[in-house]
């Protein structure tokens, strides 16, 4: 994604740490037909994404599902391996056949269904109890004041959501949010390539994907549908005073 000029790099390394990131688009296409507001065609060799190209010790990942039960499977998790081994047996097809199309729809997100509604009960369970011993708080409020905090504060949020790892990273100075930064599950999955050329998890996918009618290109879409692809979590566009700038109904 270009931002401002000057702004993108920073002095150590190749890319910005969150807390240091800077949400203000520059986009320069370059050759094109037309005029700013009325674009005919664009110069394909200027690529654009809005989305960031996030990277962990300067690699691409891919999160969600699939994730899960490869790094679950690969770490022992007898259930996973269990219930894996056993799917791909019946397809007749070796473990590397689960990074597949087939593979992130089939099993892992059967099991990220079946494991929340085990979850479910158990915490409807200590819900229930807790009511019972008369505890009736939603939420840990010891530090929701804000004449509490601090003039300057900053704070993470990490989880596994069912889409994937993601992240918030909020600044506040002055009881005002500062910043707020973003890295969510499709950021990671539809990352654009990188200054180093690494493509991100549905370029890889897509490589080499057959099509039986190419000007109908459905493995295309069933591909980037088995990521649950969610392109609001990944872009956002709004205007300085909060305002949307435009909304767009695709058929």
């Amino acid at each position: 994604m270009w931002i401002t000029p000057g702004t993108a790099i920073r002095t150590i390394g190749w890319g910005r740490h969150p807390f240091d990131g800077i949400t203000d688009p520059w986009y320069n296409p370059g050759d094109v037909k037309g005029s700013d507001t009325h674009i005919q065609q664009l110069n394909e060799q200027e690529r654009y994404s809005w989305i960031k190209a996030p990277r962990w010790r300067g690699h691409a990942m891919e999160v969600g599902p699939l994730a899960r039960t490869l790094i679950a499977y690969h770490k022992g998790d007898a259930a996973t391996i269990e219930s894996v081994d056993r799917m791909m047996s019946a397809l007749k097809l070796p473990l590397s056949g689960i990074q597949s199309t087939l593979g992130r729809i089939l099993w892992p997100r059967a099991r990220s269904a079946m494991g929340p509604s085990v979850s479910c009960s158990i915490f409807f369970d200590r819900l229930m109890t807790n009511l019972k011993n008369g505890d009736l708080a939603t939420a840990n409020t010891e530090k929701w004041e804000p004449a509490s905090w601090p003039q300057h504060c900053r704070g993470i949020g990490f989880t596994e959501a069912p889409r994937g790892a993601l992240g918030h990273w909020a600044s506040i100075r002055d009881q005002k949010i500062e910043l707020y930064q973003c890295v969510v599950p499709t950021t990671w999955n539809a990352s654009p390539r990188d200054p180093k050329k690494q493509i991100g998890a549905y370029e890889a996918a897509l490589m080499g994907t057959q099509m039986a009618i190419p000007d109908q290109p459905l493995e295309i879409l069933r591909t980037l549908h088995s990521f649950d692809p969610c392109l609001a979590c990944s872009t956002h566009v709004l205007g300085d005073d909060g305002s949307e700038l435009i909304a767009v109904q695709v058929r």
